[in-house]
């Protein structure tokens, strides 16, 4: 079979299948797909609202609750202990199949109709202001993470303790702006660093301890700015670089990134790899045109699997991963998961679903939403295994006969994710807005939803700029303070840089903790108990950026996610590859060979 080149009916760029994706297609039983891989990827995000948390009340109990959907949402949500457990029953919102209508349309009738749960968690301790997350505990505004304890302002923190404002860590412990860790213990303002002690402002390091500066270092000890020390000498020259004062960290990290430039880069970052294209690739065999994956194998086209055991032969598939197998085209789904095509946020155990909404431990459902332990189910309603496998075929046959037609008129038949204007969440509100940023009038103009911030709850009472420059001059008054952001308090509103999202959020203002405000919109925030100490156990300056400013800051060190083919940088070298790095890029850029032995 040769490879096919079609035109996206979304973007209209021509993207290409091979050989190997319509074997992928036919083992799936689904037809080829009409957008290109980048529009699919974010028509997933715009249903994944990681990070969003607001103030509203359980539709069940009338009890105020934190919720991933505003009070502005259309929808019914429970909380999501309410929505677990058997007080209400999502059988009695069940439909006959229509074939006189759109499936689509039916479809959406019945997720305006029944309850949604208010938070994507499972098995919480102590850490109500988390989102897309499992098994946390004590953990404070961390979201898309998993088995991790007192750590907060984080994502993608995994199997970690005691970290404060990262990205992507695996197996950390006390660690504070970092970006892509592993392994690490006590790693500050560091980036893309595995098994090391001790590190600030270090980048690309392995097994290295106490080193300043540093990059491309290999099990080195005592180095400032790759430079050796004696023991006595770099810790003493710590001492002069005052790390308690805000304006010295800010000259610090430009002077260390400045520093980075200097030496060479691997084409993509990853290890332990066969046969892989990608970025932030580990232990993985055959994957394609993929991202952030651990362990996979035969995948393409995926997105964020870092917690083990991963996925395998999987297309299209966002978010979350273990041990799941032959997926295709869903995000926030995992756990144990098998057979499973155009789902969201569908955990655990779940095999043969199709189309369907947060439904778990269920079998050959399509078209459900809010199930747990059933099967042979279709629109919530239940049918004999011979009557589903004969109805079924049935309406993918009238999906294609009578497609959804969006209101810019792409067609969803058999075979396309949700149409995004069946999200639950206003472009703004998801990962969309992350990685495909637009402003208001662009995601309007595209036919997407947006929503607007209400009057903010908090007015600030102090300005970042007026807060004490050393941690050492702070005192317990400042968890009073309500700051105002550095960054976006002065922006305007649809600015894709600003990623507005809803109403502030108040935490319980009990003894022993503060509230923190989200600066969605407001452009303030607050500390926490837990956070001031750390900050001076640690010799840390105060924030000057509200928690999502902050995150913004550390993924600008996060690469595109879009390839590009080019030939390695090294005088004499020929090889080329396919890299995150554009050619306009400031960085050196090797090869895998040359890069080993420039670091060994």
């Amino acid at each position: 079979m040769k490879p096919k080149t079609k035109s996206c009916q979304n973007c209209k760029a021509k993207f290409s299948i091979e050989p190997a994706d319509f074997t992928f297609y036919k083992k799936m039983d689904v037809p080829e797909p009409t957008f290109c891989p980048d529009c699919r990827l974010q028509r997933r995000f715009s249903f994944r609202n990681e990070s969003k948390i607001y103030k509203r009340k359980c539709d069940f109990s009338g009890k105020e609750i934190f919720s991933m959907f505003s009070k502005d949402a259309p929808f019914t949500v429970y909380e999501r202990n309410v929505w677990w457990s058997d007080k209400w029953d999502p059988l009695s919102y069940s439909k006959d199949y229509d074939f006189k209508k759109i499936f689509f349309e039916q479809f959406k009738e019945l997720t305006e109709e029944i309850p949604w749960f208010s938070l994507s968690v499972q098995n919480m301790v102590n850490s109500d202001y988390s989102n897309q997350a499992t098994e946390l505990k004590n953990c404070y505004l961390v979201f898309g993470s998993g088995f991790s304890e007192d750590c907060a302002y984080g994502r993608g923190v995994n199997s970690s303790k005691d970290c404060y404002d990262n990205s992507y860590l695996e197996k950390c412990e006390l660690c504070y702006q970092g970006f892509m860790l592993a392994n690490c213990y006590k790693a500050f303002f560091s980036s893309h660093c595995d098994d090391c002690q001790e590190v600030i402002f270090s980048h690309s390091c392995v097994g290295c301890s106490n080193c300043f500066g540093c990059s491309n270092l290999r099990h080195k000890k005592y180095h400032i700015f790759n430079k050796p020390y004696t023991k006595e000498e770099y810790f003493k020259k710590l001492e002069e670089f005052n790390f308690g004062s805000y304006k010295n960290i800010l000259s610090l990290d430009k002077k260390a990134k400045d520093f980075w430039l200097k030496y060479p880069v691997k084409f993509m970052h990853g290890r332990k790899n066969v046969n892989v294209t990608g970025e932030y690739i580990y232990n993985s065999k055959n994957v394609k045109d993929s991202f952030m994956i651990r362990g996979g194998e035969n995948l393409k086209y995926c997105f964020n699997f870092l917690n083990k055991p991963s996925a395998k032969d999987c297309y299209d598939y966002s978010s979350w991963g273990v041990n799941a197998r032959l997926i295709y085209e869903n995000i926030s789904t995992g756990n144990g998961i098998s057979q499973s095509k155009f789902c969201y946020d569908c955990y655990p155990n779940n095999r043969d679903l199709e189309y369907c909404i947060q439904c778990g431990s269920s079998f050959n459902l399509f078209g459900c939403v809010g199930l747990r332990h059933k099967r042979y189910y279709i629109l919530n309603k239940q049918y004999t295994k011979e009557e589903y496998n004969e109805l079924v075929p049935q309406i993918k046959q009238h999906m294609n006969d009578m497609p959804y037609v969006d209101k810019k008129g792409r067609i969803y038949k058999y075979g396309e994710f949700f149409p995004t204007e069946l999200s639950p969440f206003a472009y703004n509100e998801t990962l969309a807005q992350e990685f495909f940023p637009l402003t208001k009038e662009q995601a309007l103009k595209q036919g997407y939803t947006w929503y607007d911030n209400p009057n903010p709850e908090y007015k600030a009472t102090i300005k970042a700029k007026d807060l004490s420059d050393n941690i050492k001059d702070v005192d317990n008054s400042i968890l009073k303070e309500v700051i105002e952001c550095a960054n976006c308090h002065s922006r305007e509103s649809g600015n894709p840089v600003s990623n507005n999202s809803g109403s502030p959020i108040k935490l319980g203002m009990t003894e022993g903790e503060v509230g923190m405000v989200s600066c969605a919109g407001s452009g303030v925030f607050r500390l926490i108990p837990a956070e001031l100490k750390f900050y001076r156990k640690h010799n840390i300056p105060l924030p000057h950026l509200c928690p999502n400013c902050r995150h913004r800051e550390r993924i600008k060190q996060r690469n595109p996610f879009k390839l590009w083919k080019r030939q390695c940088m090294n005088k004499g070298c020929n090889n080329t590859f396919q890299t995150t790095y554009s050619p306009d890029r400031k960085e050196i850029v090797y090869c895998e060979k040359c890069y080993n032995k420039e670091v060994n």
